[in-house]
């Protein structure tokens, strides 16, 4: 039976006296198109939304009641990096600039538990990684969902421009659909171009604008 995330490893760290203890998380490694999303989360011990999860154990209803709740309960900041960052630096490095701009954006952070294996360069504190932390600590798991979400409603406002990808329903994601739509219509100024679907399609002579 899976356990669902707790809050062990940021009460160890306030009994080691780092009252400052933040998730970080990221969303949308894998979509074609789209920025990669990331947010840093700490969250009060004494007040916590109840159902946190790993965002993807979670339904999209049940994302958005946490994102609200998060917005009142919690300290966190969001971090961003784009489509053309992504092509220049790789969406490893890339989703590790993102991570540093959310955590950068919280105030004085003492500690924070990073979702995977590694941590990303350039953070102006101390940093440990959890693996398959967004299904083990809370805090990530928060961070998880407001990325997730963040990300989400990017891909459903770019939707409304680029209808034919089917954004707001694939959230970019290489989907049938979606890879269909690159080979019939083109690459958008929002597509990865040093991703091998968005590369090949790239030889067509076809393109979308707004």
């Amino acid at each position: 039976m899976r356990t669902l995330p707790d809050f062990t490893r940021e009460t160890d760290a306030h009994a080691l006296g780092i009252a400052r203890v933040a998730g970080v998380d990221e969303a949308g490694r894998g979509p074609l198109a789209g920025p990669v999303v990331a947010a840093a989360v700490r969250l009060d011990p004494g007040r916590m939304p109840p159902g946190l999860n790993d965002s993807k154990a979670l339904s999209a209803r049940a994302r958005d009641r946490l994102f609200d709740a998060l917005h009142e309960m919690a300290e966190f900041a969001i971090g961003e990096a784009s489509v053309a960052e992504i092509d220049q630096l790789n969406i490893l490095r890339a989703s590790h600039l993102a991570m540093a701009r959310a955590v950068a954006g919280l105030h004085a952070p003492g500690l924070v538990l990073v979702d995977g294996n590694m941590i990303p360069p350039g953070l102006a504190c101390e940093a440990r990684a959890v693996i398959g932390g967004d299904a083990r600590v809370l805090s990530i798991a928060a961070a998880s969902i407001i990325a997730k979400v963040t990300r989400d409603r990017i891909m459903v406002d770019l939707a409304q421009q680029f209808c034919v990808y089917g954004w707001d329903r694939n959230m970019g994601y290489p989907t049938a659909e979606h890879r269909r739509a690159l080979l019939d219509f083109g690459v958008t100024p929002h597509h990865r171009r040093s991703f091998a679907p968005v590369h090949k399609a790239l030889y067509q002579d076809k393109s979308v604008t707004p």
